[in-house]
């Protein structure tokens, strides 16, 4: 057999130009240098014999693998960040549309939706609740405590003086101490008294969201359809009328003219009825205002001492107002920053008008001119109630700053800030005098406010749920101060001073 005699240069020859083809241009350095360490005297020339029948193709079996070892290297993978956003180009999530702004604390929020602002200061209310809650009942047993001490000394002072009769000189007794031991509020100063007097329980079957008072009547409205009508000639407070059907979804606000003859009501379907007092002493419609018949085209409202004229606030902010003998005409529009108007009232004379608004903003109007007067500072978050003094020279507004602004009308500047409430503001009422001020809270409680003092002279909190309204009852002949509340526990509660007659 034939045997091949091959050398070690004539077989690396034979395959190296194979290897460096595909980059001939690219690598001809590293052949050279290939060749030239081949070349090397240190790798010495030898050969061996291979037999005829054995054929080597090397260069043959480099070449069906170098294929696979090139694309067998690892390449540079995409993120799942970078497939994810080559298939979501041009198919990205809508922008949100659907914003308003939140009626309570004025801050953007999703349509349909909660506010997440108030819903944090709802919780965080009801948190700080319960230590109130166990601070109020430690001391109210306390003062308990301290009561009854008093009159069981009075008491044994009693027996010992006169055996006789005990009970009756106890009672004289612990009442002159009472009298020697004066109330104090929180500053320390002298404070007023007031006692419950009657409470309507369940007067209404949903939350009784406004009230208004005559010399003789209290009229109140609901989230139903009804209008109720008690007399307070009587300490039993009996409900002498009930209207049905006034307004088929609800009605928010009731106003009645200071001499009792006319009232007015503004329903949740944005109508608006007037109503006037008959000779069987009943309350019956007298006509209707319309406004585009939208819901909050007319929303809080306000009727003129003598009641011919009506001012309303609508949902964009502007002051509308009607003359009620003339037809039910709309004699005057005022217009505003746009923002939700919650409350207005009219001066007892008829010459200023003032709103309250989503915003915080604060405006008073003359009526006369039918120009804007002033434009109020002082509130921030959203105003709920606004109310003139009885000669019209103050304006108190309040809301959800948990803070009464007093202002000078004449200036239109502000002149004192009553803090103490601790929750939202929904009601303020000048007494008939205008030395007192009535306001109640999101929180249930009622206060009742010296102007001159600039201080609470007394609190009530005969429930925990929302007062939506508080109002000063006429004051009749010699009787001593008295006033309503009604809210959230669908009860009417009335109060009096717990001096006088």
């Amino acid at each position: 057999m034939a045997a091949a005699h091959v050398s070690t240069r004539s077989i690396l020859s034979s395959f190296l130009p194979r290897l460096s083809a595909p980059t001939a241009s690219s690598s001809s350095r590293y052949t050279t240098l290939l060749s030239r360490q081949l070349s090397h005297p240190l790798l010495p020339s030898f050969g061996f014999a291979i037999p005829a029948a054995i054929q080597l193709n090397v260069p043959g079996m480099i070449e069906g693998i170098w294929e696979s070892i090139l694309k067998a290297v690892p390449k540079k993978r995409t993120s799942h960040m970078k497939q994810r956003s080559r298939r979501m180009a041009g198919k990205g999530l809508k922008d949100v549309e659907a914003l308003n702004k939140c009626s309570v604390c004025g801050n953007v929020k999703r349509a349909h939706l909660l506010c997440p602002f108030c819903v944090q200061e709802v919780r965080d209310f009801f948190k700080g609740k319960e230590t109130v809650q166990k601070t109020f009942d430690t001391l109210t047993k306390e003062a308990e405590n301290f009561r009854k001490g008093i009159k069981a000394e009075a008491k044994a002072n009693a027996i010992e003086e006169t055996p006789e009769e005990p009970a009756a000189v106890a009672d004289e007794a612990a009442a002159t101490d009472a009298q020697k031991l004066p109330d104090v509020d929180q500053e320390g100063k002298t404070s007023k008294q007031y006692l419950t007097t009657h409470t309507v329980d369940d007067a209404h079957i949903t939350d009784i969201f406004s009230i208004a008072t005559t010399p003789t009547q209290v009229l109140s409205v609901s989230g139903a359809s009804c209008i109720k009508v008690h007399s307070t000639t009587s300490p039993e407070i009996p409900l002498e009328q009930t209207i049905q059907g006034a307004h088929k979804l609800g009605c928010h606000h009731i106003v009645t003219s200071r001499n009792g003859r006319i009232a007015a009501t503004a329903g949740f379907g944005g109508e608006v009825k007037v109503w006037s007092i008959s000779e069987a002493s009943e309350w019956v419609e007298e006509g209707k205002i319309v406004d585009g018949n939208k819901a909050g085209e007319i929303w809080a409202i306000a009727l003129s001492e003598d009641g011919q004229f009506l001012a309303s606030t609508t949902y964009d902010g502007r002051i509308n107002v009607w003359d009620l003998k003339d037809g039910r005409k709309k004699i005057r529009e005022y217009e505003t920053k746009g923002s939700f108007g919650m409350c207005i009232d009219m001066s007892r004379d008829g010459k200023f008008t003032a709103s309250g608004h989503e915003n915080g903003g604060v405006y008073i109007f003359n009526n006369d001119t039918g120009k804007i007067l002033y434009s109020l500072p002082g509130l921030v978050k959203p105003v709920r109630t606004v109310a003139f003094s009885p000669a019209g020279t103050r304006l108190a507004a309040a809301g959800d700053a948990k803070v009464i602004a007093l202002y000078d009308v004449q200036h239109g500047e502000q002149v004192a800030n009553l803090t103490g409430h601790s929750s939202w503001i929904f009601s303020v009422d000048w007494s008939d005098t205008g030395e007192y001020l009535l306001s109640g809270s999101f929180d249930g409680k009622v206060k009742v406010w010296s102007i001159d003092r600039r201080t609470c002279v007394a609190t009530h909190s005969e429930t925990d749920k929302t007062l939506w309204c508080v109002k000063w009852l006429p004051k009749v002949s010699n009787k001593s101060e008295a006033f309503a509340t009604a809210g959230a526990n669908r009860s009417i509660t009335f109060y009096r001073e717990a001096t006088g007659g």
